[in-house]
């Protein structure tokens, strides 16, 4: 019994300093973000000035909203294209170049994002000396984020067709619906759950990511994640905190959108076995 309450409080104590070290520099970097002078070892009183430091300061503000915007439409085109590649990989079957198909769509996953934004930034170069296009910026940014993040998003949809029962689709099939009928009202519907979970982690690594953006980024075209790390490169200011705080903020927000939708869907699937 004795050696059993101490396991018990050992991994108490274990697991309330994995917390701490993961989440007390968080709680640190919000609590100072409030802080009334620019100290970042004493907390002096409670103040907004560098929330309106940051409002004022239109390198954050548009940073922000690029971000935002970008974040939006590679998760989206992320979402898109890995829920298309997933389909194939697990619908089609064996097929000619599948091996290579399913290693070059996973290929993001283990390769070093300073080695992808390198490529990526060669590929752009020189397509716009060949073509002249595309100019580097906000676009070159979407589609480095969205080969990013629909390695990430493919996993995420992959597990889920994998689940789901496919009598239901070839109950749809038998009943006259044509493949892409089948497609979009029964498959989407079924694997709505995944296809959220999959765009809000796309829209979490699009809005974060600095590597990818470094390389393709381009003149006048700064993200916010960009902002802050050539802030912090110039030394502390706390409007950096503001920002990273509010970065955060919509994060989490996103986190708990996700968690919301999911547990309202398990409530309606868990109504419907009960009626």
């Amino acid at each position: 019994m004795r050696a059993l309450g101490w396991r018990r409080y050992f991994g108490t104590w274990w697991l309330t300093g994995v917390f701490a070290f993961f989440y007390l520099p968080l709680f640190f970097l919000i609590v100072f973000s409030f802080n009334s002078t620019r100290q970042d070892s004493v907390f002096t009183g409670f103040s907004l000035r560098w929330y309106q430091a940051l409002w004022n300061d239109t390198r954050l503000v548009e940073g922000f909203m690029l971000s935002l915007n970008v974040a939006l439409m590679s998760a989206t085109l992320a979402t898109i294209l890995a829920t298309l590649a997933a389909f194939a990989l697990i619908r089609f079957g064996r097929f000619t170049g599948r091996t290579l198909f399913n290693a070059m769509l996973s290929s993001p996953l283990v390769m070093p994002e300073v080695i992808i934004g390198l490529s990526l930034l060669l590929l752009f170069v020189g397509m716009e000396r060949l073509l002249g296009w595309p100019e580097r910026g906000a676009f070159t940014i979407i589609l480095g984020h969205a080969l990013l993040g629909m390695a990430y998003a493919s996993v995420v949809v992959q597990s889920r067709l994998k689940e789901m029962d496919r009598s239901i689709e070839e109950a749809a099939l038998d009943l006259g619906c044509r493949p892409y009928q089948v497609f979009f009202l029964v498959t989407l519907p079924n694997i709505s759950q995944a296809l959220v979970a999959a765009w809000l982690l796309t829209f979490t690594l699009s809005f974060d990511d600095v590597v990818v953006s470094e390389f393709l980024s381009g003149p006048g075209v700064t993200t916010l994640p960009q902002v802050i790390f050539s802030y912090a490169r110039r030394g502390v200011n706390p409007s950096i905190y503001a920002a990273a705080t509010l970065l955060m903020l919509v994060v989490s927000l996103a986190v708990v959108v996700y968690g919301v939708h999911t547990a309202r869907q398990m409530r309606q699937a868990q109504t419907r076995i009960s009626d």
